[in-house]
């Protein structure tokens, strides 16, 4: 699959992300897709659809635990699905821009 990325892995259009260009996108960054990352993904992307941005670390949180509960929105449970760097590494495998703030 051919995808256009910026300098950091991130989709540059938006509208081109699919599930196919998710699995794509996980895969070159380790990830293997279970139905915990779609149901954080899903959940990322109707922010962004909400709000026009991809929150940094602490609103995902957030955001996370008053949809799907504490057990789901706290770091350590979106650092086992996505490691280092959750905010980021879920904003690039749901096709957004690199969340503001995240280095």
């Amino acid at each position: 699959m051919d995808l256009t990325l910026d300098k950091d892995g991130y989709l540059l259009d938006t509208t081109e992300w699919n599930r196919e260009v998710a699995v794509q996108l996980a895969c070159d960054s380790g990830v293997e897709l279970t139905d915990e990352h779609w149901q954080i993904l899903d959940l990322l992307r109707t922010f962004y659809q909400n709000f026009e941005h991809a929150p940094n670390q602490r609103p995902f949180v957030k955001y996370v635990a008053n949809h799907l509960g504490k057990d789901k929105g706290n770091s350590l449970y979106l650092m086992k699905l996505f490691p280092e760097s959750p905010a980021k590494l879920a904003a690039k495998i749901a096709g957004l821009p690199r969340p503001t703030n995240c280095f």
